[in-house]
């Protein structure tokens, strides 16, 4: 059994151009359904945040219409009641990226707001791309790729990677709201974004980088996690 480092956001908002917090954080799907695939595999998971806060889940990724029916959705919420992982994080600052076979970052708007400016996530993505362990994000989760720079240039640079996407931010009503867009910045920083269907599951890999595109990407992503650690 080896040990999986899920790196989570620490925060509860996002701040939208306006200036005005909109609550989230993290997206339920993208950390329960890894969370389970990587249990049933018989992996030990370790969840890390900034500052070893607990992290709060976006209360609109517990609702009905985003789990396939209320049926799913109070079985998602039970899970992550249970996960007492989630309930006892220790502080990025003191990860030892040796102790860990692979390292995940789940997405929810969260990850925009702490993870993309974070440096000590910036310095473990570029120990964790280096080392060449399986290293999967997802969503939202590649806006911390963005802090993943040593003397203005990107670690990811070159790398080609799936992320939430412009179109999937207009549809979901965000686009015109905030700041910036994941999708431009990234491009920007000179990550190869690939663009798949809105909503639907798109996984791309490259070297030991695994990402994936929005929530129903979540679980294809963890089984291809799960075929590189073998």
């Amino acid at each position: 059994m080896s040990k999986i480092l899920f790196v989570m956001t620490g925060v509860d908002y996002w701040t939208l151009a306006d200036g005005t917090r909109h609550p989230t954080g993290f997206w339920a799907e993208e950390a329960v359904a890894p969370y389970e695939a990587f249990k049933a595999a018989g992996h030990e998971i370790v969840v890390a945040t900034p500052g070893g806060v607990v992290p709060t889940v976006d209360k609109g990724s517990l609702a009905a219409e985003y789990n396939g029916g209320q049926e799913n959705a109070d079985r998602v919420a039970g899970v992550l009641a249970a996960a007492t992982e989630l309930q006892h994080p220790i502080s990025l600052q003191d990860v030892n990226l040796d102790e860990y076979a692979a390292v995940y970052y789940p997405g929810g708007h969260g990850p925009m707001e702490d993870l993309a400016v974070d440096a000590d996530s910036g310095k473990l993505l570029t120990l964790a791309l280096e080392s060449g362990k399986p290293l999967g994000v997802v969503c939202h989760g590649p806006a911390a790729l963005l802090a993943a720079e040593q003397d203005g240039v990107n670690a990811f640079a070159g790398y080609r990677v799936a992320a939430f996407t412009n179109d999937e931010e207009t549809q979901s009503g965000f686009a015109d709201k905030a700041k910036w867009l994941l999708q431009d910045r990234l491009t920007e920083a000179g990550v190869q974004v690939q663009v798949g269907e809105p909503w639907a599951p798109h996984v791309v890999v490259d070297r030991n980088l695994v990402t994936g595109q929005n929530p129903a990407s979540s679980a294809p992503l963890a089984a291809q996690l799960l075929k590189t650690l073998g």
